[in-house]
């Protein structure tokens, strides 16, 4: 009888030391899933101040200006300036305006792109130097259907556009909410087009499997990377012109042409609110960037990826930002008929042809 006793103590004990070294785990690994949402959300805020001034130096550099320069070391606090200044602004609402949907648009736009931006990986697997028994994947959410994750909630962050040109009782703020609704119709098909052809070739809709079927070299061309823009190059380019489009950056940025109609679907916004609008531009700025890295780039894949696979992708999405801010300052606003006609009838066919193109030739090298 004792000694059974002592074997059901052993057992018991052992049991609750399974438990406690249970909890612990799972208390690392919670906090470690916090950190990782905290630092991605900062880390949208402080990319869209520091997005604000690289446009404004960039700017400055190809039109052989200064740009800002006066506040902090060459200009770097000119954001935090900027921010300051919309805080202490003002909060107008015109008289006719319906004040909850007013005041609901700039905090729906905000909404959409940090949500756009969880399902977008950017690393792979880590056990943070032993500290985890189980690896996590660097990620604010591993969504097994991530590319549709994001096309639908970017889509959403055309209604509080809509919303907002509609509840300001203004005729220039409407024409700009009615512009970005016909203007997400129009390149969205491109869009979805465009990535339905990627996803044949990783046969997964999720980021994550989309990135690690890029992994190795040679497989397209030899010695190369095996990244989807090499057989993708026309997908590539018929992505890049619609995510500016969807972005409502210029040359596409009719929601809002300041000399059509005063500054679009935002003209009776001020002070925060109106500042939340171009912060959810440039997060989906990111968001947008980021999956252009992990469908066509490879990701946070490159040499050393294990330690610096998070440096990879931040650099990867760094070059298309540039790429944003360069296009911007370098092509003129086409006019509103040109947008609708070259969506319609260039952009679209065209990413329809290679669509087919690339079905054809995964079921012929499949078969």
């Amino acid at each position: 009888m004792h000694a059974a006793i002592r074997v059901a103590g052993e057992d018991a004990g052992a049991r609750a030391s399974l438990t406690d070294r249970m909890d612990s785990d799972t208390l690392i690994r919670f906090a470690v899933y916090g950190a990782i949402v905290f630092i991605a959300f900062n880390a949208l805020i402080i990319a869209s101040a520091i997005l604000v001034l690289a446009e404004r130096k960039v700017m400055g550099f190809m039109q052989q200006r200064y740009g800002p320069y006066l506040v902090g070391p060459h200009g770097s606090l000119q954001p935090f300036a900027d921010i300051l200044k919309l805080l202490f602004k003002e909060e107008l609402t015109p008289k006719g305006a319906d004040k909850i949907l007013f005041t609901l648009a700039p905090v729906l736009a905000v909404v959409a792109a940090f949500t756009a931006f969880a399902a977008v990986p950017f690393g792979g697997e880590t056990t943070l130097f032993g500290l985890l028994k189980e690896p996590i994947h660097l990620g604010v959410s591993d969504v097994n259907v991530g590319v549709l994750v994001v096309f639908s909630v970017t889509s959403m962050g055309v209604y509080s556009i809509v919303l907002a040109g509609w509840s300001s009782n203004s005729k220039y703020s409407l024409f700009g909410g009615l512009r970005a609704a016909a203007q997400m119709i129009s390149y969205e098909l491109s869009y979805a087009t465009a990535l339905s052809a990627v996803i044949l070739l990783a046969g997964s809709l999720s980021l994550r499997d989309v990135v690690e079927s890029q992994a190795g070299t040679g497989r397209f061309i030899p010695y190369l990377p095996n990244w989807y823009v090499i057989p993708q190059f026309i997908g590539f380019v018929i992505y890049m012109i619609a995510g500016i489009a969807e972005t409502n950056r210029a040359p596409f940025d009719f929601p809002e042409a300041e000399q059509e109609l005063v500054a679009g679907y935002n003209t009776e916004y001020s002070s925060v609110r109106f500042a939340l609008f171009p912060q959810a531009e440039y997060i989906n700025m990111v968001t947008m960037s980021g999956v252009a890295t992990s469908l066509y780039l490879g990701g946070w894949l490159g040499p050393w990826t294990s330690v610096l696979g998070v440096v990879w992708f931040l650099a990867k999405v760094g070059a298309i930002l540039f790429f944003y801010i360069w296009m911007r300052w370098t092509l003129p606003r086409y006019r509103y008929d040109q947008l609708m006609a070259f969506g319609w009838k260039f952009l679209f066919p065209a990413s329809v042809v290679n669509l087919l193109v690339t079905a054809a030739l995964v079921l012929y090298f499949n078969a």
